[in-house]
């Protein structure tokens, strides 16, 4: 008798022991460490972004089906202006696409590639997402061509200052281009190294875009 109380007491304290050891492992999982990511798509619509506007937002659709419900998905279209055209739950694909087709289309009338000021507005959004606690990404598509406005484009001379200044409030924050032409993506590469680190510069032509969106995936944790 007094044996079977001795096992059944050695039972009990192993099986308390795992249970403790199973709360300990719970407790520090990724659901205590999860953080929303923002990701905010720049899309070029302009005349010589036109053969790829179809793609460019398929592969805003491809990303956002990945991402998480809790994250958050923002859509600028870009042509010689910049605005947003959503705002909202990643994986409301439908909604995103109306709102992208229905503004997003190419429009033979507009002419000109305010990168620059979609930038700018980019990087306001990221600062604002970063103090609610997400992990903010800018992803660029289209061909990086200056058109029209100068006022409105990249200024690639202060572009690395303006983002070193950035990463000092957002040093998470990571910059994915792609369907740019080689050499403008190696101008970007040289541009941004010596402020950014590699590990969150994501670029991609139109041939390796499903690499890089992989890629990019990594970075935000998806």
């Amino acid at each position: 008798m007094f044996r079977k109380v001795l096992t059944l007491g050695i039972i009990l304290v192993f099986a308390v022991y795992l249970l403790k050891v199973v709360f300990v492992k719970v407790s520090s999982l990724d659901l205590a460490e999860f953080k929303p990511v923002a990701t905010i798509f720049l899309l070029d619509i302009s005349a010589s972004s036109r053969g790829t506007i179809d793609k460019q937002k398929d592969t805003i659709l491809k990303i956002s089906k990945r991402l998480d419900s809790e994250d958050v998905a923002l859509i600028y279209v870009v042509t010689e202006d910049a605005y947003n055209v959503y705002n909202g739950n990643p994986h409301k694909l439908v909604d995103m696409k109306k709102s992208m087709n229905k503004y997003g289309d190419y429009d033979p009338k507009a002419y000109g590639t305010a990168y620059g000021l979609a930038l700018k507005k980019a990087v306001n959004d990221a600062l604002r997402f970063k103090e609610d606690g997400y992990t903010p990404a800018i992803i660029i598509l289209g061909d990086l061509e200056n058109e029209g406005d100068i006022t409105k484009q990249i200024n690639w001379s202060t572009l690395p200052r303006n983002i070193e200044y950035t990463l000092k409030y957002v040093p998470d924050l990571s910059l994915t281009f792609l369907y740019a032409h080689p050499q403008k993506l190696d101008d970007v590469r040289q541009t941004l190294l010596p402020v950014m680190d590699e590990k969150k510069i994501v670029i991609a032509t139109e041939e390796n875009v499903d690499q890089a969106v992989r890629k990019f995936m990594g970075i935000v944790g998806r």
